[in-house]
């Protein structure tokens, strides 16, 4: 699991740093920087699924032509930030320290390359390690790098090795992290660190949910939901094949949405063979997913999104608020905060809720951060809301969600910072 994420000259962040919790709630106004954290934590998940750096950046077509992902948003030249040659990204995750630098490629204009990378034990034996590093202490020549078709690499050294570990080769327009398995210098142990790290990486979701397309059928068999709610149908059903999770479904629906939901029922289209969804109520009305809100079916996704089989292991949500009524806005924030708190799911969302700001618990709250940008500047800053003056006092007499509103954040952010 990632508990933080520090961002150097990526897009409009000079050196920033998100604390993650197992649930993090990022505030602040329109084009502060919220959605360029989201694109960062993308491009990380670019890297777990072996992507290279022209993919990550501009999106992936299968060998069908089929579309497998979305490039990071906005024009290539705009992932760094202004005037600057390239960006990093560092994460923590329990046990390792993960960074990589991406800059241009001056032999290939309008292309990217990798130009640091490391890998680092943060506990346990060995502890403060590089596992793997394009930039050990002097004077080892690995540091100089100087060739314009590859990256090098020095391994951690060893029983055998006495000065240094292996100097390997790999190419630069790839993150390393996902070439040491087919590399047949690396050693079993170092691989398998790797491993480690990447399935972190790879096991994130983004959900956009749309509705429109959460209502329409699906393909039997489809049991992993779209990231703008495909498959809804088929997702269901297969929760409601375990009687226990069925029953946890059906419940979270009666609390989080005003139907008395009693059962669900997924009929199969004659013509087509796809399946439907229907939701059956206490007094026999069915409503067909065409006939169901909004908000209903945003629960839903959510709740197939979490209960499934194939849960991710880091969830980010836009606006996770978007089409929830006030009012139950406290039992989403429940759900989520109760599934996370068992240690297997993380959630990361976006907000510009007063409410939710007011009702999350104390580990959430230490886990929100406000995103601030002045007016007059380019550069992004993010703060944990539990480092702005005053801010616990102020929560219990006064409540998050009228200082959120009145903007008090975002003025003691720049306060604190210096702006003001």
């Amino acid at each position: 699991m990632i508990t933080s994420l520090r961002l150097v000259d990526f897009k409009n962040f000079a050196n920033e740093t998100l604390r993650v919790g197992p649930f993090t709630v990022i505030v602040g106004a329109n084009a502060s920087g919220k959605s360029n954290i989201r694109d960062a934590f993308r491009f990380l998940h670019g890297i777990g699924r072996g992507y290279s750096l022209a993919e990550i950046l501009g999106g992936k077509h299968g060998v069908g032509g089929q579309i497998e992902w979305n490039g990071i948003r906005g024009a290539a030249t705009e992932v760094i930030r202004f005037e600057k040659t390239a960006f990093s990204l560092q994460v923590r995750l329990p046990g390792y320290a993960y960074r990589i630098d991406v800059g241009s490629d001056t032999t290939r204009p309008g292309m990217f390359r990798v130009t640091r990378e490391e890998l680092t034990r943060t506990s346990g034996y060995g502890s403060g390690n590089a596992i793997y590093t394009t930039h050990p202490e002097w004077p080892d020549p690995v540091r100089d790098q100087g060739d314009d078709l590859n990256l090098f690499l020095r391994m951690e050294k060893t029983g055998s090795q006495r000065k240094y570990g292996d100097r390997i080769s790999v190419r630069h327009d790839q993150p390393a992290l996902t070439q040491l398995q087919e590399h047949r210098r690396v050693v079993r142990r170092h691989k398998e660190h790797a491993e480690r790290v990447t399935e972190v990486l790879a096991q994130m979701r983004f959900l956009d949910l749309i509705p429109e397309l959460m209502r329409q059928p699906a393909f039997p068999g489809q049991v992993t939901l779209g990231d703008s709610g495909e498959n809804l149908p088929t997702v269901l059903r297969e929760i409601c094949a375990d009687p226990t999770r069925k029953e946890t479904l059906a419940s979270w629906t009666r609390e989080l949405t005003p139907m008395d939901v009693v059962d669900f029922e997924f009929p199969t289209d004659p013509l087509t063979g796809r399946v439907q969804l229907a939701i059956k109520e206490k007094n026999n009305r069915t409503v067909s997913a065409y006939g169901a809100s909004d908000g209903t079916l945003r629960f839903l996704a959510m709740l197939a999104a979490l209960l499934g089989e194939n849960s991710a292991g880091l969830y980010f949500f836009e606006e996770i608020d978007n089409g929830i009524h006030p009012s139950r806005m406290h039992l989403l924030l429940n759900l989520i905060e109760g599934i996370t708190a068992k240690g297997a799911v993380r959630v990361v969302t976006t907000t510009h809720s007063p409410e939710l700001l007011t009702l999350v618990n104390d580990q959430t709250f230490g886990s929100t951060s406000v995103v601030y940008r002045d007016e007059n500047a380019d550069d992004g800053i993010i703060r944990p809301v539990t480092e702005l003056p005053k801010a616990g006092e102020l929560r219990k007499s006064q409540g998050l969600g009228r200082l959120h509103t009145s903007g008090w954040m975002e003025d003691a952010l720049a306060f604190t910072a210096g702006i003001a």
